[in-house]
């Protein structure tokens, strides 16, 4: 992702919790940047591994108006709701449950409300064949666009 952005933007910060992984230590439950600082923040593979609900507000609060959200995160189209359950924490049982020993959930369609909950319009996209090859992406994976409403 980082050589399609970086060539275009005037100010790209990449971020990881991991020091060394990004330009900057960043917790994206609690992001150390500014209120409305930011015009897009991305977002991929992040979400399923942390409390969505703080990192969503808190990728909210330093977009500024009308900026973007672009996130990808694995989904089960064919599942109304999101499956999680706090009390599976051991990696034995996670990798069972979530498909990974990391994840804490398994995104369903509800994932669009979610983002829509803290605020955002959504809009949704999937790569073609051409665009999977090219970008990266995983075949059928759909990209989540929140624009953050302006008050």
């Amino acid at each position: 992702m980082q050589e399609l952005v970086k060539p275009i933007a005037s100010k790209y910060l990449s971020g990881d919790i991991r020091p060394g992984h990004g330009d900057a230590v960043l917790n994206v439950e609690a992001i150390d940047q500014p209120d409305n600082s930011w015009d897009v923040v991305i977002v991929s593979h992040v979400l399923e591994h942390v409390d969505d609900k703080l990192a969503v507000s808190e990728i909210y609060r330093v977009l500024r108006g009308n900026g973007k959200l672009i996130v990808m995160s694995p989904i089960i189209e064919g599942w109304n709701e999101t499956y999680e359950n706090p009390s599976i924490t051991e990696p034995r049982d996670r990798l069972l449950h979530f498909g990974q020993a990391d994840h804490v959930r398994y995104y369903g369609r509800d994932f669009r409300g979610r983002l829509e909950s803290a605020g955002f319009n959504v809009d949704e996209f999937c790569g073609s064949g051409e665009e999977c090859a090219r970008f990266g992406l995983l075949r059928g994976e759909k990209i989540f666009v929140g624009t953050k409403q302006c008050a």
